[in-house]
């Protein structure tokens, strides 16, 4: 008797562990905000207040919740080694990270405030990349992984690449993940410079609402921000779910969930109004190319947290500089109407009809003109660009670029040295007035504004490159070969970049 009673409290305390109350253990979340990073401008004013509120809100639904806040590569790095070992086989595991992430080969990698970036493999080397993170959660069996990430913001670290790497790129993520970024892929908005983000808001108001399923809760979030954004900011979601999951379990069954993202089902009834070429939420798979920018306009005095630095490739993609709009019959379509094609042209062309003053837009198209070699058409966006804003430092530093590229020294250098006056020790401005000074014959000038990028950035290939040039036409041919060989040794790419400018 004693023996079936003891036996049957067992079984009682078990069934008691494996329901509800042991429910919490089975949902684990890591919330990281980041805002303070020492090479941005300001701090970020978002970030803190978004993660601790989503923190505390995923403790009410049940999570137990780690939450990190300005943290650094040691300490992003143990705290998901901590989440790891939390993963139970079919455990539900979240991660919320607000702060600026990069692109780079094509996966997004969250940047701890330590980072050390001037290159784009600093990246990788410092940046925890999402699809790795989701990568191990996967291994250690959780059944439902979920990511919201926030960083779809204009950082200070873009700038200093060649390549252009704006917004986050898609994941390719294991079954049973659902991801959402705060914007379009390859897309940035600007930090609101308000005390939340506009998809944090969203996100909460859709969270709290009972028996939704998880799917559902993240498409009325994305419906929300597009609808309060006017469509300049629309959310990015990706699913392959096969299972049910709500964050508020109520008394109806909700939707089923069976893999796939599904759009339309889960919305709330007032759709938000098309607005020109608004980027869909997206599936799993990624696109074969990203849609395009869908940043809002920012207020005059964010307009300066654009990368610097277009991508350059050589200028034998470059247009004539008045291709004719209406090719002849059986001609070959000129290069602007080839260029009007590309699919992130065209949204940004649909933006500008609607806004000829839509700066974003403007200084966007600048860098993917300048990206195919089409310099000429990046200048005049640059121009109006500066326009709106005189003291748009990257939009003067990048019209200083392509203005050197094409052989306009003059303007080039009265660019670069407006760029610097407004912003003394501009790395990329100095690079940049650099590359001016060289292809001029000013060798002195040249070394000179190379040594000055060099103190602030000693691994900035591109000056010591430039300053091995300039060097060598300066006299000092050993020390000059010094510097190119060095260079060539961080990246064997760097003297067909040069060459690409014009400079051998």
């Amino acid at each position: 008797m004693t023996f079936r009673l003891v036996l049957l409290l067992c079984l009682f305390v078990s069934a008691a562990l494996t329901g509800p109350a042991c429910a919490a253990g089975d949902r684990v979340a890591l919330v990281i905000g980041n805002a303070k990073y020492p090479d941005a401008d300001a701090p970020l004013k978002e970030p803190i207040n978004d993660a601790r509120d989503v923190a505390e809100e995923l403790k009410r639904d049940g999570f137990t919740v780690e939450v990190q806040e300005n943290a650094g590569g040691e300490t992003m790095r143990r705290a998901f080694d901590r989440l790891y070992g939390k993963v139970r086989p079919g455990s539900v595991v979240l991660v919320f990270y607000s702060g600026f992430a990069i692109q780079s080969n094509r996966q997004s990698y969250m940047i701890p405030v330590d980072a050390q970036i001037w290159q784009e493999a600093d990246v990788r080397r410092d940046g925890l990349s999402l699809e790795t993170v989701l990568g191990e959660i996967n291994s250690r069996g959780a059944g439902v992984k979920i990511a919201l990430i926030d960083a779809s913001r204009r950082n200070p670290f873009e700038r200093r690449f060649r390549t252009s790497s704006a917004g986050l790129a898609p994941v390719i993520a294991p079954s049973g993940t659902l991801v959402m970024y705060s914007a379009a892929l390859a897309s940035v908005v600007s930090d609101s410079g308000r005390d939340h983000s506009l998809f944090v808001q969203e996100l909460l108001k859709e969270i709290r609402v009972p028996d939704l399923t998880a799917e559902e809760t993240l498409n009325r979030t994305r419906v929300g921000v597009t609808r309060a954004s006017r469509s300049e900011q629309v959310p990015w979601i990706s699913s392959s779910l096969a299972e049910d999951f709500s964050f508020v379990p109520g008394t109806g069954t909700g939707s089923r969930l069976t893999g796939g993202l599904s759009e339309g089902n889960s919305a709330p009834p007032a759709a938000p109004a098309p607005a020109p070429s608004p980027a869909p939420a997206q599936v799993a798979a990624a696109p074969a190319t990203p849609p395009p920018a869908a940043s809002p306009v920012p207020p005059p005095a964010q307009k300066a947290e654009k990368p610097a630095q277009p991508v350059l490739p050589p200028p034998s993609a470059s247009p004539s500089p008045s291709p004719s709009n209406t090719p002849a019959a059986n001609a070959a379509p000129s290069p602007q109407l080839a260029l009007a094609d590309d699919p992130v042209i065209k949204g940004l062309n649909d933006r500008l009809s609607a806004n000829p003053d839509d700066v974003g837009a403007l200084y966007r198209r600048g860098q993917v003109y300048a990206s195919k070699g089409a310099y000429e058409l990046a200048i005049k966006d640059f121009d109006a660009t500066i326009r709106i804003n005189p003291k748009d430092v990257e939009a003067l530093n990048n019209r200083c670029w392509a203005r050197t590229v094409i052989g306009e020294l003059q303007g080039a250098l009265k660019d670069c040295n407006e760029a610097l006056r407004l912003r003394p020790n501009f790395v990329d401005a100095l690079d940049s007035r650099g590359l001016v000074n060289l292809k001029s014959g000013a060798t002195k000038n040249a070394i000179a504004d190379f040594d000055a990028a060099l103190k602030i950035n000693p691994r900035l290939t591109s000056s010591l490159y430039g300053r091995g040039l300039a060097k060598q036409r300066n006299g000092a041919a050993q020390e000059g070969a010094l510097d190119i060989a060095n260079a060539k040794a961080m990246d064997p790419n760097i003297v067909s970049e040069y060459e690409s400018y014009g400079v051998r």
